[in-house]
């Protein structure tokens, strides 16, 4: 249980002694009651709206209902005074032990402070990310999405849920037919024959060099002459595989791993698409019927189609969607509702990491989830904002039909794997981010990764300082006002934990490990100007003890909420 939930369960309880009293009805339905740091510390350590959201409740003044709560919650021992402010907000002052006693649980409780309680749900939450299309190696254009995904599973983890981190490949369709002719030029070309340029509808990347020399050397020139159906499937099957293992290594110097791999070519086999529409049709959900004329000057030749329509507009869509096309094929629409179907038949809650192209298919995908699983299991759809590549102020471009792109596995390499995922996290997903490589990488406070790093690092050279020290058991009674309101943000991380968590948001454990290094470094540099300041104090080993104490738990929440990001804390400053 934490901090917030002790303090909380006291709010509660003044409340039901307001029931007990009459002054709230004994059927008062209650609201959501919070209970937060107030935005200015010199309020206090934690602020409750219980007042003015049972105002109407109890018939009352919030700011007279607040008055009675707040001498109720004065009389809890860990309370050192409850103050009522503004309309009715009431700030709590904890006391003075409460914060040692936090401080002693963050130390005790190492790597797990923070950690959610095992869920409840007996299924894994499925995050999908990455998903890039198997035609090439990895590129910066796919790593955002990626380290957000994995940010979030690691996230989603700790927070006490079952994970699935989930790869969808998709190896159906005219992309991967274009990448097996690409691949048998490729093959031609590796027996000798004078291929030219690439042409513009193919792959030109060097990167499929390598796999038309294993397909040369297992199959001779059994396929040169050969007509594509007897060579398509089997270079697209080849193809593919080549390119998913490329994109497991690129992945892998990220340090990401997915558990599970599911192919679209397989889902249209297993007949999941058809079994969708026949549900979706028992239940009305599912007609036939035409759409409406393309918006804008409408062609001579157009010709309204009856089409398989997807309801979607009875779940907040703004038009039905087809599911199959006029020929009887079926659309990516209805393959990617049979996908999550599958998936959330496996699975306790469902999110998506997709690109922000992908910002029109949102909707419908939601509606197709409310609907295939009567509004039982929850999809978020996180989108992620492209990435701006810089050199020092000046823009990098990059093309992937060109074949000059900009790979993930070369950033990686020249800046290294911490500072790519860190930087990923820096800002909201759906916000434009900027990769500087050159800022990326300066040892100043403008660059967050490394101020993260260095406060950790800091820490970790107070204790080498002190090794020589014979130093008592840490009194933190011995630490000043400053000192505590450092162990105030950090006893804040469990709370960071579970609200990133349900909002999906892995960047928030970014913003905060920001705030407790700036704040780890304020106190550190006060030794700069008063000698009596700094964490090893030779002549006083007991506030020594004290003030390792709270680097070693201040350095511990930084570890565990990087380790959370992906990213390793760092010792030493090299």
């Amino acid at each position: 249980m934490t901090l917030f939930d002790r303090f909380g369960e006291a709010v509660d309880a003044a409340v039901a002694g307001l029931v007990a009293e009459g002054t709230l009805p004994s059927d008062t339905a209650l609201p959501v009651l919070t209970l937060e740091p107030p935005r200015d510390p010199e309020h206090g350590d934690l602020a409750s709206n219980a007042a003015m959201a049972l105002a109407k409740a109890a018939r009352a003044n919030p700011r007279v209902l607040a008055v009675r709560l707040a001498g109720a919650l004065a009389r809890h021992e860990g309370i050192e005074s409850a103050e009522v402010a503004g309309p009715g907000f009431i700030n709590l002052r904890l006391a003075r032990g409460v914060w040692e006693a936090e401080l002693r649980a963050i130390l005790l409780a190492g790597a797990d402070y923070g950690r959610g309680a095992p869920a409840a749900e007996t299924l894994p939450v499925n995050v999908e990310y990455v998903s890039a299309n198997p035609t090439g190696p990895m590129h910066m254009g796919h790593c955002r999405g990626a380290v957000v995904g994995d940010a979030l599973a690691s996230l989603l983890a700790f927070a006490g849920h079952k994970v699935t981190r989930e790869y969808y490949v998709n190896d159906a369709g005219g992309q991967v037919d274009v990448l097996a002719r690409s691949v048998h030029l490729r093959y031609r070309e590796a027996l000798g024959e004078d291929v030219g340029m690439i042409p513009e509808r193919l792959y030109p990347g060097d990167y499929l060099v390598p796999v038309g020399q294993g397909l040369a050397a297992e199959f001779g020139a059994r396929f040169v002459g050969a007509g594509e159906g007897e060579w398509l499937a089997l270079f697209r099957t080849r193809a593919v595989a080549a390119m998913m293992d490329m994109i497991r290594a690129d992945l892998a110097l990220l340090g990401i791993h997915h558990d599970l791999f599911s192919s679209e070519a397989a889902v249209q086999a297993s007949g999941a698409v058809d079994a969708a529409e026949a549900d979706l049709r028992a239940r009305g959900l599912v007609y036939d019927g035409t759409l409406p004329p393309p918006k804008g000057e409408v062609p001579e030749d157009y010709e309204a189609t009856v089409l398989p329509l997807f309801r979607s507009t009875a779940f907040g869509d703004d038009v039905d969607r087809p599911i199959r096309k006029s020929d009887g094929s079926r659309t990516y629409f209805g393959i990617d509702m049979a996908y999550h179907a599958m998936k959330a038949g496996r699975s306790s809650a469902l999110v998506n990491i997709w690109g922000a192209d992908h910002t029109g298919t949102v909707k419908r995908i939601e509606a197709a989830v409310e609907a295939l699983t009567r509004g039982q299991v929850r999809l978020d759809v996180r989108l992620v904002q492209m990435v701006r590549l810089f050199r020092a102020g000046e823009p990098v471009k990059m093309s992937k039909r060109s074949g000059n792109f900009v790979t993930l596995a070369d950033v990686v390499r020249e800046v290294g794997k911490d500072v790519v995922r860190f930087i990923m996290l820096t800002k909201r997903s759906d916000s434009q981010l900027d990769f500087d490589f050159a800022k990326v990488v300066e040892a100043s406070r403008d660059n967050p990764v490394f101020y993260v790093q260095y406060a950790h690092a800091r820490a970790c050279s107070a204790r080498r300082k002190a090794a020589g020290m014979a130093l008592p058991a840490p009194d933190f009674a011995l630490l000043d006002a400053d000192e505590l309101g450092l162990v105030k943000l950090a006893a804040q991380w469990p709370r960071v934990v579970a609200m990133a968590a349900d909002a999906r948001e892995p960047h928030r454990v970014a913003f905060f490990l920001h705030d407790l290094a700036s704040a780890f470094h304020t106190l550190w540099n006060r030794g700069n100007d008063d000698a009596t300041k700094r964490l090893v104090m030779p002549e006083d080993a007991a506030l020594t003890a004290a003030r390792l104490g709270l680097a070693e738990a201040i350095a511990g929440v930084i570890r565990t909420g990087l380790a959370v990001m992906g990213v390793e804390a760092a010792e030493e400053m090299r």
